[in-house]
């Protein structure tokens, strides 16, 4: 049964300026309940799309707050970083509807010490770890080690980009350097956690809460490394599909159970309020799985493939999430068809990458795909002053496609990719065979 409601609608105020950020404008703007959508800052996409783009940043929450409240929005955060400055906390100290974690409840990921920490004092399965803040001292363990694996975190916020996972103790000495001496994530790399390398299928797995219950989305897979066969720098999310068909019933249960709801309890037992999307990226190791890290938000990729299966409506569980009302909500149903997302990156992307640069053939993607099949979400991209859409960012754009399973799901999203073009334009070429090659072999 899908969600139909009347009365007064609202206007909803979307924080962030990703292609996340726009599936999400995207999906609420076709709520009944939805009046008008702002973004803040929003992209080139939005602002063809006939939204509202505002000229205030994510960081500018005194800003923010009054625009929200002059205009009676209700705001989705999209991005980490307000989260982890305590945004919530302010909308709802001065009476606001706000989906999202408190302050406290966001250092599930801007600390991934305190996550950690966390997970081990709540009996939440995730790998051995150690908690450094000394450089020397990290390298001195990692020479002592058995191991030659070892996976190296800065504790911060660090744009995805914070995880060095390393093969040879050489490796790990030098990722130690790079975060705790070179600096390159800032104040984020202040200390870090060494990590027990695990070896397995790695999911996203995402919820929504209202502090009490928890309701999961449809499942999915991030890819994160730049390049084909998962080779290269971890970055932000190369490209996504859902379902997972790795995640089975039993798994599916399993992770409820001993993840999802056990990290909501903990939360909530340590006098944390979470209302909003968790997501957790794990680590399937034979029958069970390892909580890798947490995110506090919807994640990206992942969300341009899992709205547009979502055929309910998206604000009727987020008003269900800030009402802690969740028990009450009706199921969600969910488009059986398979979808598949690929993210276009600027040349240099996931380290420094060129922008400004034309993009064409947007206008034929549009025109030809125009029955719900193909979707285009913009990330890093502008409308110039002569009506042209640049490059503004690393990841620039995500390409999705449905079909009626991976393999046609796959074609498809390939043959709209094609259409488009840049300088210097570069994606992955295998983002969705993994779940193909497991369909075929099982």
């Amino acid at each position: 049964m899908l969600y139909h409601c009347g009365g007064v609608k609202m206007n909803v105020l979307v924080l962030g300026s990703g292609a996340r950020e726009h599936a999400i404008g995207w999906k609420v703007a076709n709520s009944s309940k939805v009046e008008k959508v702002f973004f803040a800052p929003g992209n080139g996409g939005t602002r063809l799309a006939g939204y509202e783009n505002l000229g205030i940043g994510i960081k500018e929450h005194d800003r923010l707050l009054r625009f929200a409240m002059e205009h009676e929005c209700l705001t989705i955060v999209g991005p980490e970083e307000p989260l982890a400055m305590g945004i919530v906390d302010l909308f709802k100290g001065n009476g606001l509807r706000i989906l999202g974690p408190s302050r406290d409840a966001a250092r599930l990921e801007s600390s991934k010490v305190w996550a950690k920490e966390f997970m081990k004092r709540h009996g939440i399965p995730t790998a051995e770890f150690k908690v450094f803040d000394e450089p020397e001292a990290a390298k001195d363990y990692i020479a002592r080690s058995k191991r030659d694996d070892v996976v190296v975190k800065a504790d911060g916020l660090a744009a995805g980009k914070g995880v060095v996972v390393c093969s040879s103790k050489a490796e790990a000495y030098n990722a130690v350097d790079m975060i705790m001496k070179d600096r390159v994530f800032g104040d984020a790399g202040n200390r870090i956690v060494l990590e027990e390398r695990l070896y397995g299928e790695e999911v996203s797995f995402i919820c929504m809460s209202d502090g009490k219950r928890i309701i999961p989305l449809a499942t999915s897979q991030d890819h994160k490394r730049v390049y084909d066969n998962d080779e290269g720098p971890n970055t932000g999310g190369m490209g996504a599909y859902s379902p997972n068909p790795i995640i089975d019933g039993k798994m599916h249960e399993w992770i409820m159970r001993n993840i999802m709801q056990k990290a909501i309890d903990g939360l909530r037992h340590d006098g944390v309020e979470f209302k909003g999307f968790l997501y957790a990226g794990l680590m399937l190791v034979g029958d069970k799985a390892y909580v890798l890290e947490f995110n506090v938000r919807l994640g990206d990729p992942e969300t341009q493939v899992i709205l547009p299966r979502l055929r309910s409506d998206l604000i009727y569980y987020v008003e269900h999430c800030i009402d802690g009302t969740l028990d009450q909500a009706e199921d969600m149903v969910w488009d059986e068809r398979v979808a598949v997302c690929v993210v276009l990156a600027s040349k240099g992307y996931p380290n420094a990458y060129e922008t400004g640069k034309v993009i064409t053939g947007l206008d034929d993607l549009n025109s030809m795909y125009s029955n719900g099949d193909h979707l285009v979400f913009h990330a890093g991209t502008k409308v110039t002053d002569d009506g042209r859409i640049v490059t503004d960012g690393g990841r620039v754009l995500s390409i999705v496609a449905l079909g009626s399973d991976m393999k046609e799901a796959i074609e498809k999203v390939y043959s709209a990719v094609n259409r488009v073009h840049w300088e210097g334009m570069h994606y992955r070429r295998d983002i969705g065979k993994r779940a193909l090659r497991y369909l075929l072999n099982r």
